[in-house]
């Protein structure tokens, strides 16, 4: 455990839930955790208790939050949750938080194995719907071109990127064919009990948290996490966008939380001291934003000279993409700031010194 992690309180220690089973979090909110074939190997699911009102009347049953990527290994866990932890009721539901492959790539599948409606926010709805049809963002011929003009020059990860325009759909292979729509601010009846929209930005493009004043819960997503920091990325289909100030700006709209308030992430374990962790992800990117400053100071830097300021460690390539997009957003909130301007050059690389 790191000294930050050291400010927060885990109420179940180093306690997990098994592979195809669940912990209790809260009354009727369980929890599931699954694994990932990626550096970072788990997401957490959430199980709900949750009753519907429906053609055939009022029904018991769940609401799914998150889905996991769609991979036989989390079908196979899926299974072993359905025959072991939903007491013999039914999905009703099927949340999901944002449009990212691990938690929305088995969201067709639960959606038509339960006969379930899919919740999400209507960017995310349509940037998937765009994104199992190309690229956008997730590999090809583009996010090649747009990684090089910030400076990535390894032939062998530009020729793998461009290779990668399947990336997306072979981790969501589809979505459901209709939503109901997520809105910030929108009130969600679950079980009797109400749980609010927190609509935030720039991990994803209209991400839903959710919190139940009743029970002091947050299902946070991915906005905010324990351990590591969020990844905040720019991407080729939006290349001059200033994803990070909306982060930052996203993250304050959990401080009217209550202190107390259980945290559920989708990574690392559920917390509490959700205001020290909001203080410490601003004190982590305000570091970063000053490392990346005095690296322009010192001399023009593209997105691909601040990796080994802003990461320290080897990096292999599918994080070297989500690096090198949080490498842009910081540079990019600088510039945006007025602190740096930035220049093509004549290499056709962009590259960024003090205004």
């Amino acid at each position: 455990m790191n000294a930050q992690e050291a400010q927060l309180l885990y109420p179940w220690g180093d306690a997990l839930p098994a592979a195809g089973s669940t912990l209790e979090v809260a009354p009727g909110v369980k929890w599931m955790r699954m694994g990932l074939p990626f550096a970072l190997d788990h997401i957490n699911l959430w199980l709900l208790r949750d009753e519907l009102d429906g053609p055939q009347g009022r029904r018991q049953g769940w609401t799914v939050v998150d889905c996991c990527v769609s991979r036989d290994e989390a079908k196979a866990q899926w299974e072993q949750i359905f025959a072991c932890e939903l007491e013999g009721l039914p999905i009703l539901r099927v949340i999901v938080t944002h449009m990212h492959p691990d938690h929305l790539g088995l969201a067709h599948w639960l959606c038509e194995r339960w006969k379930a409606p899919l919740w999400i926010s209507a960017t995310d709805y349509n940037t998937a719907s765009l994104s199992i049809r190309g690229s956008t963002g997730f590999g090809g011929e583009n996010s090649a071109g747009f990684f090089a003009s910030h400076g990535l020059t390894n032939a062998d990860y530009l020729e793998q990127i461009r290779g990668r325009s399947n990336y997306y759909p072979g981790l969501v292979p589809a979505v459901p064919s209709s939503f109901h729509r997520m809105m910030d601010g929108q009130v969600i009846r679950i079980s009797g009990r109400d749980w609010t929209c927190i609509s935030g930005y720039g991990h994803a493009p209209e991400h839903i948290a959710l919190t139940c004043e009743a029970l002091k819960v947050l299902i946070s997503g991915d906005m905010v996490l324990p351990r590591i920091s969020t990844n905040v990325s720019v991407y080729d289909v939006e290349p001059e966008s200033n994803p990070l100030t909306l982060f930052l700006e996203s993250i304050d709209r959990f401080r009217p939380l209550d202190a107390d308030t259980l945290v559920l992430p989708s990574h690392g374990k559920p917390f509490r001291g959700l205001h020290t962790r909001i203080d410490q992800l601003h004190d982590h990117h305000r570091d970063r934003l000053a490392e990346v400053m005095q690296a322009c100071t010192a001399s023009p830097c593209s997105g691909a000279d601040i990796l080994p300021v802003m990461f320290k460690r080897p990096l292999d390539l599918h994080q070297t993409t989500f690096a090198m997009g949080e490498a842009v957003a910081h540079l990019h909130t600088l510039w945006f700031e007025g602190k740096l301007r930035r220049t093509l050059n004549s290499d056709g690389i962009y590259r960024f010194e003090p205004a």
